[in-house]
């Protein structure tokens, strides 16, 4: 792909970078993919690289772990030295989050809650999203839309939860939502036409999904699921500010 030379209409987009966080995991890895594919130049935060990334001129690899504020200052303040050459952030996606790990597993009952797993839970899945908003939503430009987004999930649905378990994971997302809500409303006051919204990609081949995949009814490849959020992004406008959708556009009830 030829580089573009500097801050002019990109896609169907308005000039701006595209700040991807959380890079190198399935879908992050296919939102940077598919973003450049189609000329957006694109920031990549992660604690590595994405795989096969390279520096460009329309792309950059920042290290950036998003519970480490002091690395999340640096990468805003790099972001904000790049936007004099590609115009301020217009899209910023926090492609983030864990259900389970060595140290964490859903809860099938709540016999199985502990502090240790909460703690863990609610920092990969609220508060890291929540500390990249609070460095790079003031770097949105004031005039002219923008869009921030985070992946939530269906499970965080408080009105939608009909089975229960999985408490630590239901209520993080259910706290990434509020603290999105809260985001949406505080920062429609300085720039009207920004966007905050939580966005669900369905049940998506990654190393998220592996050991719970056969539950699902369909499953996406990284691919098809970025395309289908950008194609949320793109559709989305100031009235859908705070909202919580699907990956085919579809509202979730809080």
């Amino acid at each position: 792909m030829a580089a573009l030379s500097g801050p002019e209409r990109v896609g169907t987009q308005a000039a701006g970078l595209c700040v991807v966080a959380g890079a190198s995991g399935g879908i992050g890895q296919a939102l940077c993919a598919a973003l450049m594919a189609r000329g957006e130049p694109v920031a990549a935060l992660a604690r590595r690289p994405p795989a096969g990334w390279r520096d460009g001129p329309d792309r950059r690899f920042i290290p950036t772990d998003i519970l480490d504020e002091s690395q999340l200052s640096v990468a805003a303040a790099e972001v904000a030295a790049w936007s004099a050459v590609w115009g301020s952030p217009r899209l910023v996606i926090a492609a983030t989050g864990a259900l389970h790990s060595p140290t964490l597993t859903p809860e099938k009952s709540y016999r199985a809650l502990n502090a240790p797993a909460l703690a863990e839970a609610f920092a990969v899945n609220a508060i890291g999203p929540a500390l990249l908003a609070k460095h790079f939503l003031p770097l949105t430009p004031r005039a002219g839309r923008s869009v921030f987004a985070a992946l939530s999930a269906r499970v965080g649905s408080i009105g939608d939860n009909r089975l229960g378990g999985w408490h630590g994971y239901r209520a993080a997302k259910a706290a990434l939502n509020q603290i999105l809500r809260g985001l949406a409303i505080e920062h429609a006051r300085t720039r009207p036409d920004g966007i905050v919204v939580a966005l669900h990609p369905g049940t998506v081949a990654t190393p998220l999904s592996a050991p719970f995949r056969d539950r699902a009814a369909s499953v996406f490849t990284a691919d098809v699921a970025a395309a289908h959020l950008l194609k949320v992004v793109d559709g989305l406008t100031p009235a859908d500010n705070g909202g919580f959708f699907a990956w085919d556009g579809s509202p979730i009830p809080w």
